[in-house]
């Protein structure tokens, strides 16, 4: 048998296997499926669609709008600052409780928000370990405030920039920064000329996801910073609020925040799934 012949009868038994459509698997999938598109699919069905413009245009809800997305793109600018560094050390510098480092970083992904509010409570409030410093020193009080919201949805938010920026900076060739640094380059300059920009789409899709997850944020911030239009009042805020009293507002901003999402995972989706 020749390899020609070979390669097809493979081929062909290949298509026979991957033919078969595993019924036991395709059921509970397709369920599944169900389970996570009907509930967006009702708040597509029951939007207000013929009012959607006038109630996009409605005081509260641009003030809702205005808000996160100031805090979120603050937020994000404030992971940048402080989560890059933290990756690059986490990914390029051993040192004794590295794992726990790594472990304290990515807690804020599995802790419940309201419980991240209360810790920020009890650290920077009035009464906290900080908080009270910094009033009685230089008369800044943190919670309740509009810095208090970005404070809280960059606690939530900063562990998918390090994740995410750490990976990159795993994944990448560390032969470019060696050659740099026998050029007599300093650390500061590999950083900046030559790191920086072997990471930077990496940096990119974690700023993107952090931007995401802090425009998102609700139990970290009505704890932390409250509910007070104008001030702390972001647009999951006003979701819970129009709930009670206007339900198609609450759908409204749902569905802002719904496109949010859609657009930012389908920009992300090639760094995730490799095959079409």
């Amino acid at each position: 048998m020749t390899p020609t012949t070979t390669a097809s009868v493979q081929g062909a038994e290949r298509r026979r296997t991957t033919g078969r459509l595993p019924w036991l698997l395709v059921v509970p999938a397709v369920l599944g499926l169900a389970f996570l598109v009907l509930p967006l699919a009702g708040l597509l069905i029951r939007a207000p669609w013929p009012t959607l413009l006038d109630r996009l245009s409605e005081p509260q809800v641009l003030e809702a709008l205005r808000l996160s997305l100031v805090t979120s793109t603050i937020a994000t600018v404030v992971c940048l600052l402080f989560g890059v560094p933290l990756a690059w050390l986490l990914a390029r510098v051993s040192f004794p409780g590295r794992r726990l480092v790594r472990a304290l970083v990515t807690v804020p992904l599995v802790l419940p928000p309201v419980v991240g509010g209360v810790a920020l409570l009890l650290v920077l409030g009035r009464r906290g370990l900080i908080g009270q410093w910094l009033d009685a020193t230089f008369g800044i009080t943190l919670p309740f405030t509009t810095t208090g919201v970005v404070i809280a949805e960059a606690f939530v938010a900063m562990p998918f920039l390090v994740i995410s920026v750490e990976g990159a900076l795993r994944a990448a060739d560390q032969r470019f920064e060696e050659a740099a640094a026998t050029l007599g380059a300093s650390r500061w300059t590999i950083f900046r000329r030559v790191t920086l920009p072997l990471i930077m789409p990496g940096v990119v899709a974690g700023a993107v996801l952090c931007w995401a997850r802090a425009l998102g944020e609700f139990g970290a911030t009505i704890t932390f910073a409250g509910n007070f239009p104008g001030t702390t009042r972001t647009m999951p805020l006003a979701v819970y609020l129009a709930l009670e009293t206007e339900p198609e507002a609450a759908i409204v901003l749902s569905l802002v925040l719904l496109a949010v999402s859609v657009i930012i995972l389908a920009g992300l989706r090639d760094r995730w799934v490799s095959s079409p």
